[in-house]
């Protein structure tokens, strides 16, 4: 989906809103990060019954990533057959699926099943990494009466992940983009969550990594924009305490 809004470092504005009574936080990188490309390619390898060398996999993931990797970069190029499933990759869970495991099959790895697994790896928590301020913050907007919605553009249920780290009972609702048929930063999406938690969006706060998410604003939710932070290194999320009434 296009990101229509500039990126920010700041809520916009805070100061004389409403005070927050809800957070929308997006998931990757935001809440948690996809594991190290090396770790995914090994652990996907080995599901397929090859032990890679380390060497090698670094290199094919540093190929896969070019090509294109849930959570990574966007791919240097969408092949012409690859192209409808790739724009409907975060409204339909076949269309994410066949997008990525597409593009992983334009690498030559040389190991039978490898784009499926590594695919599949995506969907486990063990491929993901949760950033160190995600269950503190979490616990601290639910001690502060703050209501909480995750809110990603994905194709396929990450309630599982968090009933796997314990953290599913701090959020109060999921809305992932190919369940509700819209992605960020179509406003839709942020009304959606905010009837969800029963609040206005005046005083509400989307919280995320990219423009997309500042589209919030357009909702008439304030947002905040965190920086890009590798897995398992502070992203700042520990900020939108100090901008919640609870803070």
């Amino acid at each position: 989906m296009p990101d229509h809004a500039e990126p920010t470092d700041q809520a916009l504005p805070v100061a004389s809103r409403r005070p927050v009574r809800a957070v929308l936080l997006d998931f990757h990188g935001t809440l948690a990060q996809v594991e190290k490309p090396r770790d995914w390619v090994l652990a996907a390898a080995a599901t397929c019954g090859v032990r890679l060398d380390p060497v090698r996999a670094t290199a094919l993931a540093d190929r896969l990533l070019t090509a294109g990797r849930a959570g990574g970069p966007l791919p240097a190029r969408v092949p012409p057959h690859l192209a409808e499933l790739w724009a409907d990759r975060d409204l339909y869970a076949h269309a994410h699926r066949g997008a990525y495991t597409g593009l992983a099959a334009t690498v030559d790895t040389g190991v039978d099943g490898l784009a499926e697994a590594l695919y599949e790896r995506l969907l486990l928590p063990e491929g993901w990494v949760l950033y160190p301020d995600t269950a503190p913050t979490l616990a601290a907007l639910r001690a502060a009466g703050v209501r909480v919605a995750v809110v990603s553009n994905i194709g396929f249920d990450i309630r599982p992940f968090f009933a796997a780290w314990g953290i599913a009972d701090l959020v109060d609702a999921f809305v992932l983009s190919y369940e509700v048929g819209r992605c960020k930063p179509d406003p839709a999406i942020f009304w959606r969550a905010c009837g969800m938690l029963g609040v206005d969006p005046e005083e509400t706060l989307m919280v995320g990594d990219s423009p997309a998410d500042a589209g919030a604003v357009a909702a008439g939710c304030a947002a905040l924009v965190l920086p890009a932070a590798d897995p398992g290194r502070p992203n700042g999320l520990g900020s939108v305490l100090a901008l919640t009434h609870g803070g």
